[in-house]
């Protein structure tokens, strides 16, 4: 397996690009089994999660073409099964349910995996399609579900953590072509709805609300092709934010969308960043006395868990004693000691990690153990003196486009070892 081999201490400079969003592509790739018509997606970025779906779609039936940052998607002939081992390797996979349901009546599809950072049911998943009328039975690892007639309903979608952003996308695209209308209270907010709600819209969907707790959709008979532009990843654009602040740089980050990390930017500022909006353009500033942070991870527009393992590894840089609290999921603290090979001291306390900054970092061998842990072990290595590996970077493959080649044109000494 590949791992970075990065030679700390150099504030970053420069100019980055921020790619297409990962979390937002996913779904909209899946939106297009909706219809038989030929779909366009644009802005997207080259990532192996995008790659996987890619081939998850084609095991049902789909063409997919990915040139030059652009997929084009037509799903005219497909079945409402897929390939076992490729869906239940990616989280993400699990949003084929939907659309195959509606469009098929009738999906099986294995149980998704992902990245190891928690247990994340599919139960609001279920509950919403059976609102609608499925029919659902899990066996054998696998998800069956028959509905030879979908209708609207009010389905309520919030869990113990909140609103559930895949479950709320999933049955978003299936009450697009059932009967009458659905209401979805306790909707996820994320900006990634709404922008698979616009992209929906465009394929002659009736959805309102998106970005709301409320979503309103009325169904209708059929769907057709359409192009979309995807938003920007806002968590790699967060990513190279506390970047910037963790090597006291200076960084512009084109085509970020400052309206969607709020929550980010504010604990920055917090911790000292100096923060520069211009048009189509993010500019953070560190350099300064990183001052400690306490923060709680919640549903948008609270502080995002993606980016909780990143601000992490800057309050280990802080001037005092910072309660990192993660709400989301229950085991996504494992970077903590990681990030304690580099010398950092943190204390697991439950749901918090209290993390006692000010102590020099210094390079380590540490090892990645999902996909924004990588982030925050990269950041640390950045930032501490020495030279630090992170191995098992394929995580970081899965959301961040070609980052060793970013924060390399931004002045850091990093590079790839090939595994063996």
């Amino acid at each position: 397996m590949d791992s970075f081999l990065i030679e700390g201490g150099i504030a970053l400079r420069g100019e980055v690009n921020i790619s297409g969003s990962k979390n937002a592509v996913l779904p909209i790739m899946a939106a297009a089994l909706l219809t038989a018509e030929t779909c366009v997606i644009r802005r997207v970025p080259d990532l192996s999660d995008v790659r996987f779906m890619g081939r998850i779609l084609e095991s049902v039936g789909a063409e997919v073409k990915f040139e030059d940052g652009t997929l084009t998607l037509r799903a005219a002939n497909i079945r409402g099964f897929g390939d076992y081992d490729l869906i239940r390797k990616m989280r993400g996979s699990i949003c084929i349910l939907g659309p195959l349901l509606a469009r098929l009546r009738e999906a099986t599809v294995s149980l998704p995996g992902g990245c190891v950072i928690g247990t994340r049911p599919i139960d609001l998943h279920l509950k919403a399609l059976q609102a609608l009328g499925a029919e659902i039975r899990v066996a054998g690892g696998y998800v069956y579900t028959t509905a030879p007639r979908l209708d609207g309903a009010l389905v309520f979608l919030g869990g113990r953590a909140g609103p559930t952003v895949l479950g709320t996308a999933n049955l978003l695209m299936a009450a697009t072509l059932a009967e009458g209308v659905t209401v979805i209270e306790s909707a996820a907010c994320e900006p990634e709805i709404i922008d698979l709600a616009d992209f929906l819209n465009a394929m002659g969907a009736k959805i309102h609300g998106a970005g709301s707790p409320t979503l309103t959709i009325t169904g209708v008979k059929e769907l057709h092709g359409a192009e979309h532009d995807l938003i920007p990843d806002r968590i790699e654009a967060g990513t190279f934010a506390v970047a910037a602040v963790a090597t006291g740089g200076e960084v512009t980050l084109r085509g970020a969308r400052p309206d969607h990390m709020g929550a980010v930017l504010d604990k920055l500022q917090e911790a000292g960043a100096r923060i520069q909006r211009s048009a189509g353009a993010l500019t953070i500033k560190g350099g300064g006395l990183v001052r400690p942070v306490d923060l709680t991870t919640m549903p948008y527009s609270g502080f995002p868990t993606d980016m909780q393992a990143q601000l992490m590894a800057l309050m280990c840089q802080a001037q005092g004693t910072s309660i990192i609290t993660e709400r989301i999921f229950e085991s996504r603290f494992m970077h903590a000691s990681e990030l304690m090979r580099l010398g950092a001291e943190i204390a697991i306390e439950g749901p918090s990690a209290i993390v006692k900054g000010g102590r020099p970092l210094s390079g380590a061998p540490v090892m990645a153990s999902d996909l924004r842990a990588s982030a925050a072990l990269v950041i640390a290595g950045m930032a501490a003196g020495g030279t630090t590996q992170v191995h098992r970077v394929y995580h970081l493959d899965r959301g961040y486009e070609r980052m060793e080649e970013k924060l390399g044109r931004l002045g850091a000494r990093i590079s790839r070892i090939p595994g063996e």
